[in-house]
């Protein structure tokens, strides 16, 4: 893992730019580019800064890391905050967004029935299951994951004492409840597999967990995944509990984590 910390207010720009600069390799490449994009507060400024870069739409498809079960345009949907910051501002062809689907209009083929309420996640890991084979191949190797960090060591949904953590035999998998929400999330091997990821944490309440990332604590949860082909990116305080000098640090794993 390389770590790079920036100023607050040049980090989104400098993300971008990484995650574009990789959208526009694996187009020229392959002749079409995957980008995996996860929820929380902390991509809204990337994924704006994102939307005013030049890369070449029509040929990237859009998935999601991971998704909290609630209704279509609810605040909480991972979705409601990727659309206003990202697809609603780039020509982005509808039918390159791979949702994960989590509501019944998403994951049944007979039309809307809002009066359902969510889908059961488990038959929403399913269907997004099978669209993932569909877009990234059996196994399914991703372009470009864009991941964050929990202060309490979370990446994507692989949250601290649930099953999910330890889910290997499956590409996408269902969550107990977690603050207020159920959720559907890739699993480590896919996480595992992307051609890159994009590691971005801000906040001085990110740097306890961050240092425990770069030192490759076996307890903490984002440690077990693969980081192999990974940038994380910092603000001044997410760095603040790091060792060694600012800028751009080595941190390559000393273990695999089965």
């Amino acid at each position: 893992m390389r770590v790079e910390v920036a100023a607050g207010d040049d980090l989104p720009g400098l993300v971008a730019d990484r995650i574009a600069a990789a959208l526009q390799e694996a187009v020229a490449a392959r002749g079409r580019a995957t980008l995996a994009v996860s929820g929380g507060r902390t991509p809204g400024a990337m994924l704006r800064a994102l939307a005013d870069v030049e890369v070449p739409w029509a040929q990237v498809h859009v998935l999601q890391v991971d998704e909290r079960v609630a209704p279509a345009g609810d605040a909480a949907r991972n979705l409601t905050g990727l659309t206003t910051a990202l697809l609603d501002r780039v020509p982005l062809p509808a039918g390159n967004v791979c949702a994960i689907p989590v509501e019944w209009s998403d994951a049944t083929a007979g039309g809307t029935d809002p009066a359902r309420g969510p889908v059961d996640p488990d038959l929403a890991a399913r269907r997004y299951a099978a669209d993932l084979r569909v877009l990234a191949g059996e196994p399914p190797v991703l372009d470009v994951v864009q991941l964050g960090l929990g202060d309490d060591g979370h990446t994507a949904s692989l949250i601290p004492g649930d099953p999910v953590v330890e889910v290997t035999d499956r590409t996408v998998a269902s969550t107990g409840d977690y603050q207020g929400h159920r959720r559907v999330t890739l699993t480590r091997p896919v996480l595992d597999a992307a051609r890159l990821q994009v590691w971005l944490a801000t906040g001085a309440d990110k740097a306890s967990a961050v240092a425990r990332l770069v030192a490759d604590d076996p307890t903490l949860v984002a440690s077990r995944v693969r980081r192999d082909a990974a940038v994380l990116h910092l603000d001044p305080a997410a760095a603040a509990a790091l060792p060694g000098p600012d800028g751009k640090i080595d941190a390559t794993p000393r273990r695999s984590h089965s």
